[in-house]
């Protein structure tokens, strides 16, 4: 199914963009799909959507001297306004199977793969779990086995006696989250209007904060995991971009996430925090169409 993306995305009428809508695992996963070219997907963070891209879509789409390509921009089940099947496996290997067969739903035998916090993560697995798929990574302040953040936090988190509480006050965690989200930034002046409440949206669907307590019963397992696989993917080129600000996913766990890639780029902004895709979207974009932009097999 296709539709005009709606007035949430806060996209320009300049770049043609189409919501689409695949079935997966029987439940309706929403994607916001523009341009032509070279097949790029991204994937948003653990509480974001397609909503996170909306300045990098027609900055990555439209043809330009640098780079264009044809954009998909998912919105994980669980999450966005994507359905929110009940019991669904939200481990990571779980998430990176999914993205593998929305390839396989939208055509894509191969495609660069740009994922961001916990979507960094899952991008990984999947190019972990068929490598061929996968031309070239772009990894924005992933989630990795080096990061000593928030530890305390998850375990929290993970208590099943508090995840009862945090599903009955969830109408009232919206407000909380757009806290959260403020301290994600480097410099809060950077948050533009409207991108506190597009964020929030779809927080007001029903089972919108089973996902990310799904995910986080999983966490440790997952990373001890994904440690485990990253051997597979070492041979593909990659791009990480990190805020030196970033409070959510630790700045100094980079250094140990590029020694595991024998072709790896590593970009530090400073003053810039969890994600650069807000706060600095013209020089993210730059610095990703340019990486793009290179051959693949060149360093």
């Amino acid at each position: 199914m296709k539709g005009a993306v709606g007035a949430e995305t806060g996209l320009p009428q300049t770049c043609p963009i189409e919501a689409r809508w695949i079935t997966m695992d029987g439940a309706r996963m929403r994607y916001l799909h523009a341009g032509s070219g070279s097949p790029l997907l991204l994937i948003h963070g653990l509480l974001g959507y397609s909503f996170s891209w909306r300045r990098a879509i027609p900055a990555l789409a439209q043809q330009s001297e640098i780079y264009a390509a044809e954009v998909y921009a998912i919105d994980m089940l669980g999450v966005g306004f994507s359905d929110r099947p009940a019991g669904m496996d939200c481990s990571l290997r779980a998430s990176g199977e999914r993205l593998l067969r929305f390839m396989d739903k939208a055509g894509l035998r191969s495609c660069d793969l740009l994922g961001s916090s916990h979507g960094g993560a899952a991008a990984m697995m999947a190019a972990a779990l068929e490598p061929d798929r996968v031309r070239r990574l772009i990894l924005v302040s992933p989630v990795n086995p080096w990061s000593a953040y928030r530890k305390h936090l998850i375990a929290l988190l993970r208590s099943p006696l508090l995840a009862p509480i945090i599903l009955a006050l969830a109408p009232h965690l919206q407000i909380l989250y757009g806290v959260y989200l403020r301290r994600l930034y480097g410099d809060t002046r950077r948050i533009r209007p409207g991108t506190l409440e597009g964020y929030i949206e779809p927080l007001r669907l029903p089972g919108s904060f089973k996902y990310p307590l799904a995910v986080l019963r999983s966490w440790n397992r997952d990373l001890h995991e994904l440690e485990s696989v990253l051997p597979r993917i070492a041979h593909i080129p990659t791009l990480l971009i990190w805020g030196s600000l970033d409070r959510a996913v630790d700045p100094s766990s980079a250094a140990s996430l590029k020694q595991q890639f024998r072709n790896c780029r590593l970009v530090m902004l400073e003053g810039v925090g969890h994600m650069p895709y807000e706060e600095v979207p013209e020089e993210f974009n730059r610095t990703v169409a340019e990486f793009l932009a290179r051959d693949p097999l060149t360093k």
